[in-house]
C-alpha cells in the first residue's frame, strides 16, 4: 500500500504542468495558535482561507513497476465546486544546492462523475482521508497548516477519526521548471517559522505507515 499522503494542498485552482517546490514539517496541536499567530504576522493575508476537502487516492497497476497514482480531491465546505485531479511525479531530491523538494505536479479541474470515471478506466481506490485547516499566502508562496483524518467508514465523511496529534505544515511554490531561485526564498520564509516549526525537504519515497 503507498504511504501516506505525501501532500495535501487544498483545492483551489488548476495550473497545469508546473513544478511544485515543496517543504514540510508538523506542529503539536498545543502549539497550533502560536503559529498561526506567527503567519498571520508575516504572511499577505492576516486571517486565513479555511477548507475541508475529501481526497482518495487511487492506483493503477501495470504488469511491472510502481503502480500510477492519481488523486481526486472535493471540497466538503463547498459541495458545488469541481473535483480536482492531481498527478505529483518522481520527486527530484537528490540536488543538495536546492533547498526544497521538486516534483512535476499536474492539477486539473474535474465533474462530480471522477471517482466513476477513474473506476471505469481500470484504476482502483487505495485510501481516502478528511483533511481541514488553515491557507496562509506570501507573494507566491503558500502555507497550508492542516489536520488530517482517516475515514473510518468508507465514503461517510462524517465519521473520522485524527490520524495525530499535530498539524502538518507545507509551504509551497508552483513555477515553470528551472525557477529553482524559489527555493531561497522558501528556506528563508522557513527560517522565520523557527523553533515553532522546521520545515524540511522530506523525500516521500522514505515515508511509510
Amino acid at each position: 500500500m503507498e504511504a501516506p499522503p505525501v501532500t495535501v494542498m487544498p483545492v483551489t485552482g488548476g495550473t497545469i504542468n508546473m513544478m511544485e517546490y515543496l517543504l514540510q514539517g508538523s506542529v503539536l496541536d498545543q502549539a497550533l495558535e502560536s503559529l498561526l499567530h506567527r503567519l498571520r504576522g508575516l504572511c499577505d493575508n492576516m486571517e486565513p482561507e479555511t477548507f475541508t476537502d475529501h481526497e482518495l487516492v487511487y492506483l493503477l497497476k501495470g504488469q511491472q513497476g510502481n503502480p500510477f497514482i492519481l488523486r481526486a480531491r472535493r471540497s466538503l465546505s463547498h459541495p458545488t465546486a469541481p473535483w480536482h485531479l492531481r498527478y505529483l511525479g518522481q520527486s527530484e531530491v537528490g540536488d543538495k544546492s536546492r533547498h526544497a523538494l521538486v516534483r512535476n505536479c499536474v492539477d486539473v479541474a474535474a465533474t462530480h462523475s471522477l471517482p466513476e470515471f477513474l473506476n471505469e478506466m481500470g484504476f482502483r481506490m487505495d485510501h481516502e482521508f478528511v483533511s481541514n485547516g488553515h491557507i496562509f499566502r506570501k507573494g507566491a508562496m503558500k502555507i497550508v497548516v492542516s489536520k488530517l483524518s482517516r475515514i473510518l467508514v468508507p465514503g461517510n465523511t462524517e465519521n473520522t477519526e485524527h490520524l495525530s496529534l499535530s498539524y502538518l505544515v507545507e509551504l509551497s511554490v508552483l513555477a515553470p521548471a528551472g525557477q529553482d531561485t524559489v527555493s531561497e526564498d522558501m528556506r528563508s520564509f522557513a527560517e522565520q517559522l523557527k523553533p515553532l516549526v522546521h520545515l524540511e525537504k522530506i523525500d516521500p519515497s522514505k515515508q511509510r505507515h
